[in-house]
C-alpha cells in the first residue's frame, strides 16, 4: 500500500463544524493563515481576482446570521469569511493603464468564482491545520444580492462562498462520501447502470437517512407531512433543496449578474 502523504491525515480529519466556542481567533494567526493560503492557491493568469471580507463584529455577524437563514453557528463562531469573485479591482487596474477592458462577462465570473473557491478551500485546509473548525455556507448563493449589498461590494464583485470559522465545540463523526468507483473515471465518463447507481448510493442512503431520522421530533413530523421517506426524497423536499426555490433563485442570480456586470 502506498504510504500516505503528510497532507493525508489532515484531509482525513476534516469535519464540518456547526458548534463553536466563544474563544476569539488571534488576528496575527488569521493574517498568517490567509496570506499563506492566498499564496498557495492557484490563480488563473495570476490575476488574483478574489477578495475576502472578514466579519468579526457581533452586530454585523447578526445580520449575516439573518442572511444565512439564521444558522446558529454564524452567531457562535467568532469569524465569518466571505470569498468574493472580484473582477472590479482588475478592471480598475486595466483602466488606469489604458489597457482594453475585459472581465465583465459570464466567463469572467467563472474564472473569478473558481479562483475564489480555490482560495476558500486552501484557507479551509490551512485553518484546520491550526486546529480551527470551519463550515461552508451554501446559503451564500441564495442570498448573494443581500450579502453583496451588506458588504458594500462594488460592481463586478459578488460573493461566491462563505466560511464560518472558530474553535470547535463538538467532535462529529466523519461524514460518509460516495465510493471512488462512483466519481473517478478513466479516459472517458463511464455511465453507471441502474444497478450500479443503487450500489454506489447504498451506504449514503443508509447512513444519511439514519442521520436525519435522529433529528428532533418536529423535524421528523414535518418530513412525514411532506411524504419524505427516503434520503433521495429528502434532498429535493421543501426542507432541503426544493426545485422551485432553486429555479426562483437561479432567475434572481441571472438578473443580479446582469446588474453587477457579469452578463452583458
Amino acid at each position: 500500500m502506498t504510504t500516505p502523504t503528510a497532507l493525508s491525515p489532515l484531509l482525513q480529519r476534516h469535519r464540518s463544524i456547526r458548534r463553536y466556542k466563544s474563544e476569539p481567533i488571534d488576528p496575527a494567526l488569521l493574517d498568517a493563515v490567509l496570506q499563506y493560503a492566498f499564496a498557495g492557491a492557484s490563480s488563473s493568469g495570476n490575476l488574483n481576482m478574489v477578495s475576502v471580507v472578514r466579519t468579526r463584529d457581533a452586530e454585523r455577524k447578526r445580520r449575516l446570521y439573518e442572511l444565512h437563514f439564521e444558522q446558529d453557528m454564524v452567531l457562535q463562531a467568532p469569524l465569518v469569511l466571505t470569498f468574493c469573485a472580484d473582477t472590479w479591482r482588475t478592471r480598475q487596474w486595466l483602466q488606469r493603464r489604458d489597457a482594453r477592458l475585459n472581465f465583465d462577462n459570464l466567463l469572467a465570473w467563472h474564472v473569478a468564482s473558481f479562483d475564489a473557491i480555490i482560495v476558500a478551500q486552501t484557507t479551509a485546509l490551512a485553518l484546520e491545520a491550526e486546529g480551527l473548525g470551519i463550515c461552508y455556507m451554501g446559503t451564500t448563493l441564495h442570498a448573494m444580492r443581500e450579502i453583496a449589498d451588506f458588504l458594500e461590494l462594488p460592481p463586478n464583485c459578488l460573493p461566491a462562498t462563505s466560511l464560518v470559522v472558530g474553535w470547535p465545540d463538538e467532535a462529529p463523526a466523519q461524514r460518509d462520501r460516495l465510493p471512488m468507483a462512483a466519481w473517478c473515471h478513466d479516459e472517458t465518463y463511464q455511465r453507471p447502470s441502474g444497478e450500479q447507481i443503487d450500489a454506489q448510493f447504498h451506504d449514503r442512503e443508509v447512513k444519511g437517512w439514519a442521520r436525519y431520522q435522529s433529528l428532533h421530533e418536529g423535524f421528523l413530523a414535518r418530513m412525514a407531512e411532506l411524504g419524505v421517506d427516503s434520503l433521495a426524497k429528502f434532498y429535493t423536499c421543501d426542507l432541503k433543496y426544493a426545485p422551485k426555490r432553486f429555479r426562483e433563485d437561479s432567475e434572481k442570480l441571472r438578473v443580479l449578474f446582469e446588474e453587477r456586470g457579469f452578463l452583458p
